[in-house]
């Protein structure tokens, strides 16, 4: 057992942890509601914040500061920001296997359990995007466009694409669809299907909040577009200078992902083309993908759009354990990986990806494999401890294993251009799968695989190949969820040869029943809209596999 078990700082910090993420809405926890964390709380007025240009750039980046937000419901060890959001997505997927250890606190996730309205896991995702929400509505609501100047402008743009952003992966977990698991009438007999969240922006009034319904998919999108149409008008008057900012490419990319939520597949074409060449970035190299000492954590490599970095300074990196590069860097001596929980990869997801294919690397590679002894480490004797399959995508800071205030001081990636290369090729096979068949080919053979060949002709086999090429090359990043959950892709983690936990080998016929989350049982004493109107509990809806 490693000695980083015995740190009685670690030890400390595990102790705050309740097993199995057990602690009911109903304890004497304060919890609050969104109309807490969405009504405007300026530190200054309006006419302030409009004179002052330091308060309104505080206000610009308060917003990137809040993806890395630390302890936001003071629960478990993983209140630490957005980063912890992919981690949530990751692990409800088939292709992310989380190594059995009682240090795990994204155990409910994994196993479905507890994550129905009482708990504190689901307060946690609630509240945190919700204080999101309220830090871009405070940017958005401290400029007036019409008298604004040009860097106010810019700084507007940014934050309606900020909003955008959140809104829509919020509306993606939340929107209830149909699968093998729970029902869309819900307990108190009402059809929550299509149903995402309330929308809350700049303006609301309390009264206003507290009857406040979920909307349906139309609206949710009719709003986003609205504020991503509002960002690329005002985002060209903003230089950012760092990419923890979006810029007009992002703004193209998240139109790009907001048209393949809706199914519009011509406009989701036609938006990564424009993100890619409004971008000027470039795929990743094999060189950069497997670099032991900047492997994924380096902001300003060339394919990485928009992302969140975490200084020394930062809360997160400063708790030691209680961040990104803990919990998804398996060569740390000191994070929550090291302790126990390492992330590895789905053995049948890893066998189907082809040894030519560079990707592959990412992962310690089966003894007696084609690729034993090929991988890559920040330390071969620490390497050579790992588990197969253990993941090494994700390098601590400057390759270093021992420091967490060098190795979590680092960045991790929230749009890529790779991701528009795949939502082209999917969106346009969707339409014409030959020509679907022609981008994958050719991505694939000029940055990833030169021997890749899809040779699939039905339009379904094709799609389904685009986004399994899609899951490999974001694995890990938060964004394979998405794709399971709109194409209604079932997931098998029971089979003979599976690493996933025993409790958690679920084979769903349609997307999981999971995907669909649930809002904290509290908020229906803030907004009385939500009453009645709640996505069904799925916990422990499946049974799992037996071999």
């Amino acid at each position: 057992m490693k000695k980083e078990l015995e740190d009685e700082k670690f030890k400390e910090y595990y102790n705050n942890y309740k097993d199995g993420m057990e602690i009911s809405c109903a304890s004497a926890i304060a919890l609050t509601g969104c109309i807490d964390e969405t009504l405007p709380t300026h530190q200054a007025t309006d006419e302030q914040l409009s004179s002052s240009s330091k308060a309104t750039e505080a206000l610009l980046w308060a917003m990137p500061a809040f993806a890395n937000n630390y302890k936001t419901v003071d629960g478990g060890d993983y209140d630490y920001g957005y980063a912890s959001l992919m981690h949530i997505r990751d692990v409800m997927t088939e292709e992310m296997v989380v190594l059995e250890s009682n240090y795990d606190h994204y155990s409910a996730w994994e196993h479905n359990q507890y994550i129905g309205p009482n708990y504190l896991s689901t307060q946690f995702i609630w509240t945190y995007f919700w204080k999101f929400v309220q830090t871009t509505n405070n940017m958005i609501g401290a400029i007036d466009p019409e008298n604004a100047n040009e860097t106010q402008l810019g700084y507007l743009g940014a934050a309606y694409g900020y909003r955008a952003f959140i809104y829509l992966d919020m509306a993606r977990m939340y929107e209830f669809l149909e699968n093998d698991g729970t029902s869309s009438t819900n307990a108190s007999g009402n059809n929550v299907l299509n149903l995402t969240v309330p929308i809350v922006t700049e303006g609301v009034t309390e009264e206003s909040a507290r009857n406040n319904p979920r909307v349906k998919r139309q609206e949710m999108y009719e709003f986003i577009l609205a504020d991503l149409n509002k960002a690329e008008e005002y985002i060209p008057n903003f230089h950012r200078s760092t990419k923890t900012l979006p810029d007009l490419a992002v703004v193209y990319g998240l139109k790009a992902r907001l048209y393949m939520w809706m199914e519009d597949y011509a406009n989701a074409q036609i938006y990564a083309r424009k993100a890619i060449d409004e971008s000027g970035a470039t795929p990743t190299t094999q060189e950069q993908w497997l670099n032991a000492t900047s492997g994924f954590n380096d902001i300003s490599v060339s394919s990485w759009m928009f992302g969140s970095t975490m200084q020394k300074e930062d809360d997160v990196v400063k708790s030691g354990i209680i961040n990104w590069t803990s919990w998804m860097s398996n060569e740390t001596t000191y994070g929550y990986a090291a302790a126990g929980p390492m992330p590895l990869v789905d053995v049948n997801f890893y066998n189907k990806i082809a040894d030519t294919d560079f990707r592959k690397l990412s992962w310690k590679a089966p003894a007696g494999s084609a690729l034993s002894g090929k991988n890559t480490y920040v330390d071969e004797a620490a390497g050579a401890a790992l588990p197969e399959y253990a993941s090494l995508k994700f390098r601590p800071g400057s390759g270093n294993t021992s420091d967490f205030n060098v190795g979590s001081a680092c960045s991790y990636p929230m749009m890529r251009v790779e991701e528009m290369y795949f939502i082209e090729a999917e969106a346009v096979a969707q339409q014409n799968p030959a020509q679907g068949v022609t981008l994958l080919n050719d991505f694939m053979n000029n940055y990833r695989d030169p021997q890749y060949k899809c040779t699939k002709s039905n339009k379904d086999d094709i799609v389904k190949e685009i986004v399994f090429q899609k899951r490999v090359e974001f694995w890990g990043e938060g964004q394979s969820f998405f794709g399971i959950k709109r194409l209604n892709m079932p997931q098998t983690r029971g089979y003979a040869g599976t690493m996933h936990h025993t409790i958690s080998r679920f084979n769903t016929t349609t997307r999981p029943a999971y995907m669909n989350f649930c809002i904290v049982r509290s908020e229906g004493n803030n907004n009385t809209a939500l009453v009645g109107f709640e996505n069904p509990d799925p916990s422990d809806v499946y049974s799992s596999w037996a071999e």
